[in-house]
Parts: structure tokens; sequence; C-alpha cells
């Protein structure tokens, strides 16, 4: 169920980059029905191709760990469209294992991803979107606010997120472009999956149950669905979310609440 007024986002254009995973894929489903202008980025090209083309979108494969890359995606929006509304930063890479034993490639693939491109990609969209009065929605995590063992580098690419945000909040509210960050905890989604096939010892439903015993619904509790998380990606792009700007809005659960 779509909880948005059909025409929310018409003619509006909104760029989301991690639109061929979880959340990006679910925020432009989200935004496409109530007539936004979508451009989706992603390296999948092959299944960001076929969701650009169910949804009417424009798609441009990129590596947004190169600058020079986020400037021709931009360009490439402005070209194809003349303006733009919005910037939805949904990529993201998840690095987990003792710190002591980390490597200088798990850390530059984390920052690159998480956090070189989450700024190069705000940097290079102001100038559009000082012209539109727009916004900007970055998907940071809860491990970018409280701290997860064994997660050092992804925290440290997430706290820099939220940070980020409001620094470009208070420098961007002159010109009316709010910046949020949005501050899920664990998403049922294909970066889960990998994760818990990655690092769950070669047990994925003991290493899903682990993270669900920090959550304090005990029994009942669960992982968010991409589209809950799109939800509310949508919500801090729309213009019924004039008056908030600087937020990292937590959307965990209250996992984070006792900390």
């Amino acid at each position: 169920m779509n909880p948005f007024a059909p025409g929310l986002f018409t003619d509006r254009v909104v760029l989301i980059t991690g639109a061929a995973g979880g959340v990006g894929g679910a925020l432009a489903e989200v935004l496409a029905p109530l007539g936004a202008r979508l451009v989706l980025t992603d390296r999948d090209g092959h299944v960001l191709h076929q969701r650009a083309q169910a949804l009417g979108a424009s798609a441009y494969a990129a590596d947004l760990s190169e600058v020079a890359q986020i400037e021709r995606l931009i360009a490439h929006t402005l070209q194809t469209h003349g303006r733009l509304d919005g910037l939805a930063h949904c990529a993201g890479i998840w690095v987990e294992g003792p710190s002591e034993e980390a490597t200088e490639a798990d850390w530059q693939r984390c920052i690159d991803v998480n956090l070189k491109a989450a700024f190069f990609l705000c940097s290079r969209t102001i100038p559009a979107l000082k012209t539109t009065r727009g916004a900007i929605v970055t998907i940071s995590s809860d491990a970018g606010v409280v701290g997860n063992a064994g997660a050092a580098i992804y925290c440290a690419s997430k706290g820099g997120v939220g940070v980020m945000t409001k620094a470009l909040a208070r420098e961007l509210a002159p010109a009316g472009v709010r910046v949020n960050a949005l501050c899920p905890s664990d998403i049922l989604s294909p970066m889960l999956q990998f994760q818990a096939e990655r690092y769950g010892a070669g047990d994925p439903q003991a290493y899903f149950q682990r993270l669900l015993a920090h959550y304090p619904q005990a029994e009942s509790a669960r992982f968010l669905r991409p589209e809950e998380v799109a939800w509310h990606a949508a919500w801090l792009l729309s213009p019924a979310c004039e008056g908030v700007t600087g937020t990292n809005a937590m959307l965990d659960f209250g996992l984070s609440a006792g900390y």
C-alpha cells in the first residue's frame, strides 16, 4: 500500500542511487506512481535497466566510487530532464569483522561507496537543487548513531554521513535545500542476505537470529521491509516535509533508544 496522495511528485525529477537493490528499487516503485520523473543508477546494469523500463524511468549505470562518474551521471540527469528536484542516495555496502584484521581495501571500499559517494553526489547536485529548492535524503543507518561491535568501518562511514547531513543542512538552508538522513536498522534486502551468507559462518539463519536478539520486541522482532524505508525516504523528499532538515531520522524499532 502506498500511503501518499497521487500526484505528490508530479514532474519532480528525482535521482536514486542503488536502484537495483532493495531500498533504492522500492523507492523508485513508490515515487513512479506519484508522478516523479526518475533517474535510476547502480553498478548492476542488467537489473537496473529492467527496473527502469518497468517504471518508465531513465537508467544510467555508474560506479559511484569515482567522482568523474558521479559528474557524468548528474550531467546525464540534467541533459535528460533539464532539472533536479531530489537526490536519494540508497547505495551502500557492508563490511564486518574484527578491527585488528581489517585491510586497507576493506576501509577504502566501504568509505568510497557509503561516505565519499554520498558527499560528492550531494556536492555536485547542489547547483541544480538550489534552482529548484530541492531535497536530499541519504540512507544512513542506526549503526551511524550507535556503535556495532565488529563493524567499526561501516559505523565510521555511516557516522560520517550523519554529521555531513547536519553540516550540509545548515550550509544549504539559506538556499531552501533540505538535507536529511534516514537511519534504519536491518532491512530484509539483498545486502542483509549477503551479510548473512558472507559473515554467518555457514549458518545464515543463526546470523539473522543474533541480529534480532538485540531488538526490544523480543519474540516478535522482525527486520524492516524495503518499502517501509522507501515510504519514509519519500516523505523526507516530499514538499509536505518542508520544515524538516538536518535530521538523522531513526527507523529502528527502538533499537537505539536504550543507548
